[in-house]
């Protein structure tokens, strides 16, 4: 059951194989790891998704994809799971991870500016690097594990809730089988 839940969403591992633009990556996209769906490679998929989801930095999807493919879990619930921070939940996200670096660092937090600019994306990010970054990492972690977690657990769960459906209905075939 939990397998039928993912596949309906996931696009076709030979689809995504095929793709000219991914060539480069040759043998190392055939791994089965990153393709099979179960409990080990949906759940590591998940967790480094949303590990790398919280890093401040661009290029999520093809980081999680590289890491997906050193790990051996499942590559597009990594890269689907980067989509956590998009543009609307970024600005929350970061400035949370923010306060939270200036928290663990000890150190003041500096004014920023309600709306980007190129002044301060060349000066103003000097100051806010460190604790952006230690804050990121530590709610990225935190999250990460969470997730992979979670995700052990639900798989877990329906897997159990199947198995239970299943005697149920052998349960109930019995049933009908002795009155009849």
């Amino acid at each position: 059951m939990a397998r039928r839940i993912f596949r309906r969403f996931l696009p076709n591992a030979a689809l995504v194989r095929e793709q000219r633009a991914l060539r480069f990556l040759g043998a190392r996209l055939h791994d089965p790891n990153l393709w099979h769906l179960n409990r080990r490679s949906v759940a590591g998929g998940f967790g480094f998704g949303v590990f790398v989801a919280f890093l401040p930095f661009p290029g999520q999807m093809i980081l999680a994809a590289a890491g997906a493919i050193a790990l051996r879990v499942h590559i597009l619930i990594a890269v689907a799971a980067v989509w956590i921070t998009n543009p609307v939940t970024i600005p929350a996200i970061f400035y949370f991870c923010y306060r939270l670096g200036v928290e663990l660092l000890g150190v003041e937090p500096h004014q920023v500016p309600v709306r980007f600019s190129l002044a301060f994306l060349q000066h103003g990010v000097v100051d806010i690097w460190a604790p952006l970054l230690v804050g990121s990492v530590t709610v990225g972690a935190i999250a990460g594990l969470a997730g992979y977690g979670f995700m052990r657990l639900a798989w877990r769960l329906l897997v159990m809730r199947d198995i239970a459906r299943r005697r149920r209905r052998r349960a109930l075939r019995a049933a009908t089988d002795e009155r009849g």
